[in-house]
């Protein structure tokens, strides 16, 4: 009884603490949208709240003026998110296989390589000039899918791990004593039981391309080309711009620009689409993440 009722106040006290994390998570966002919301002076003169004194949806009237231009950075994210997860997927568990399987004589040297590019790279000016001037992916779609996103070290050990700790190698050995060579071992054996994992890596790389700036940063100056982040900085910029311009040169005051807000409905638009995805990949990526972590 007594050891019971411990076991009930503990589970109180967890529940108590996972509540109030949950909240820490979710009051971000809530001060996102009703900022978004939000007049711009009553902006200035009040700060954020999570209940504006004055609402407004100015700043995504701005937005929508400007919808063409957005929904064509959305489509190059969504089509360069698309391509770039489903390379990755495929060529992400062709390296972890191999690295998982005892009997491959030169995995510790492979794995060893792999969790090399984990703590150095060559740095950014060398990188630049390797894509930019031997591989000539400059202001094409490559240079956003390929540079740094394409394959991850860490997504690789991810896999690697699930594959050591969760695929038994007595089924491998059953296939093999039936006939089956490698990759269809690969394909039907090992792959549809690992769709955890899949589903795990494919959210990390797919949220990496979709928030990414980077690439387009170094990469992309040909504007018909920028993906939504880079888009949305551009016009960032361009608020800022001729808010100070305003500010500068004219002193009627009577149309300020929606500039906080601005900021709050762009960051709603790019972080939106990842939000209304995860529920569907939620079991899976969990199962993923604990079971994959596991070292081994």
């Amino acid at each position: 009884m007594r050891k019971l009722k411990s076991e009930t106040t503990f589970q109180i006290v967890i529940n108590i603490i996972l509540i109030f994390l949950t909240l820490c998570s979710l009051l971000p966002f809530v001060l996102l949208i009703m900022s978004s919301v939000t007049q711009e002076s009553a902006l200035i003169a009040d700060g954020y709240q999570f209940w504006p004194r004055v609402f407004s949806l100015d700043a995504y009237r701005y937005i929508i003026a400007r919808a063409g231009t957005i929904f064509k950075a959305y489509g190059i994210t969504m089509l360069v998110t698309l391509v770039g997860t489903t390379i990755s997927l495929i060529i992400t568990p062709l390296l972890a296989y191999p690295l998982s399987r005892q009997d491959f004589k030169l995995h510790n040297v492979m794995s060893f390589l792999v969790f090399f590019t984990m703590l150095f790279n060559g740095g950014l000016v060398p990188t630049y000039m390797m894509w930019t001037q031997i591989f000539h992916i400059k202001n094409t779609l490559p240079a956003l899918i390929i540079p740094a996103l394409l394959l991850n070290a860490f997504n690789v050990m991810l896999m690697k791990n699930y594959f050591k700790m969760n695929i038994p190698y007595s089924l491998i050995e059953a296939a093999k004593i039936d006939g089956a060579g490698e990759f269809f071992i690969f394909y039907r054996v090992v792959m549809p039981l690992s769709k955890p994992i899949m589903a795990t890596v494919g959210l990390f790389v797919g949220i990496n391309y979709w928030n990414d700036w980077m690439n387009g940063l170094y990469y992309v100056t040909d504007a018909n080309l920028f993906s939504l982040q880079n888009f949305l900085n551009r016009m960032m910029q361009n608020i800022n711009y001729l808010a100070t311009a305003e500010g500068a040169e004219v002193a009627q005051g009577s149309m300020i620009m929606p500039s906080s807000s601005m900021r709050m409905a762009l960051a709603v638009i790019g972080v939106l689409p990842i939000m209304l995805l995860y529920p569907f990949f939620q079991k899976y990526f969990v199962k993923g993440m604990t079971v994959g972590s596991v070292k081994g």
